[in-house]
């Protein structure tokens, strides 16, 4: 069983994290990339900054550790930066191999669905006109 989580300051790369994941008797390899996108509720976002709350990491590797206790898993792999990024860098990289695409496709689901919800990491969004907020999101 492989199981990868990091959290970095570097670029992402989704397809290393489907390397990480590659499996003899995987016959499914499903990935996600969460990319900074350009607007945010009818705002154009210039840019943004994630910040983790020290706990981050060991709440990724619990996350991950969670999809890959499923009998049905081969291997895990979840990657979320921190830092600044801009529009287009990927902000959160997963894959998850499994025998079948349907299990893939459901756990990866549940791979990102789980960090979305658990991590503690801020997003500082900053926008075209000069604004900016915080939220609570990875």
């Amino acid at each position: 069983m492989t199981l990868h989580s990091a959290l970095t300051t570097t670029p992402l790369d989704v397809a290393a994290h489907e390397a990480l994941v590659a499996h003899p008797a995987a016959g499914a390899v499903v990935s996600f990339a969460g990319v900074v996108r350009d607007h945010d509720a009818g705002r154009s976002v210039a840019r943004l900054v994630y910040e983790a709350h020290p706990s981050a990491e060991a709440v990724l590797a619990e996350v991950a550790t969670e999809i890959a206790k499923d009998p049905a898993v081969y291997a895990v792999a979840v990657s979320h930066r921190v830092g600044e990024l801009a529009v287009g860098d990927v902000a959160i990289a997963a894959a998850v191999s499994t025998a079948h695409r349907g299990e893939a496709f459901a756990l990866c689901a549940r791979l990102v669905d789980g960090v979305k919800a658990r991590l503690p990491v801020w997003k500082h969004q900053f926008f075209a006109d000069g604004t900016d907020e915080w939220v609570n999101a990875a």
